[in-house]
């Protein structure tokens, strides 16, 4: 007979998610392990996040929780996240020579990024009061919060920060863009378009004359939907 060697912490967390399908899974030589109560798990409770699925659920209160909106993570998950953390000089020292060439044209785009944040949010600030629109809230869209991960070091973490921002704000004005067409043309097209945004759904059918006569008054102002949010 061999020792059995104690589940990692990630080794814990999949036979927590498995247990409910598959009971033989949850333990290792007769042993059940629960992550929520291990002793370094506080017993703080968590914010919920509406229309997260139940799996989801399951997988953040083993990797993390969110308290009062902010990220925490159990000091065990933060030494296991540190020691696969890899360093800087191996980092960059294996990257490809291509991919440092083409960094200079990746970290560019920072500058239209920010401008497109900056008129996009005037724009919406100066003239959706004036349409009657309600106004996208940025933050909705951009999250800055990889940074609180131990395994990223430096230059990850930092690309990880721009990524976030940058697909952020071209969230937030594909939002800003949605609401100002359901206002000012809220007409489908003829033919199907891929990934089309929220408000597409609203918009009337593309060639019937008469229900846009009948209906634009009222489609360019229904946006009941997004009240409260």
């Amino acid at each position: 007979m061999f020792p059995v060697k104690p589940l990692p912490w990630w080794g814990r967390i999949l036979a927590v998610l498995s247990s409910s399908a598959n009971p033989v899974l949850a333990s290792r030589g007769h042993l059940e392990v629960n992550v929520s109560e291990h002793p370094s798990k506080k017993r703080e409770p968590l914010v919920q996040l509406h229309g997260v699925q139940k799996l989801e659920e399951e997988i953040k209160e083993g990797l993390y929780e969110l308290r009062d909106g902010k990220v925490w993570f159990s000091d065990e998950i933060k030494r296991e996240h540190r020691k696969l953390k890899t360093s800087l000089y191996s980092y960059v020292a294996g990257s490809r020579v291509l991919a440092v060439l083409t960094a200079p044209f990746i970290y560019a785009c920072i500058i239209p990024f920010v401008l497109l944040d900056l008129f996009v949010s005037t724009y919406q600030a100066v003239c959706f009061p004036v349409y009657g629109i309600p106004k996208a809230r940025r933050h909705d869209y951009i999250a800055i919060d990889r940074s609180k991960l131990h395994y990223l070091n430096l230059l990850e973490g930092l690309n990880c920060m721009y990524c976030s921002y940058g697909n952020g704000v071209l969230a937030y004005v594909v939002e800003i863009a949605a609401r100002t067409e359901q206002h000012w043309c809220p007409i489908k097209h003829a033919r199907r378009i891929k990934n089309a945004h929220d408000r597409y759904s609203h918009f009337i059918p593309y060639g019937d004359a008469a229900a846009y006569r009948k209906q634009v008054d009222k489609v360019r102002d229904n946006f009941g939907d997004l009240k409260g949010k």
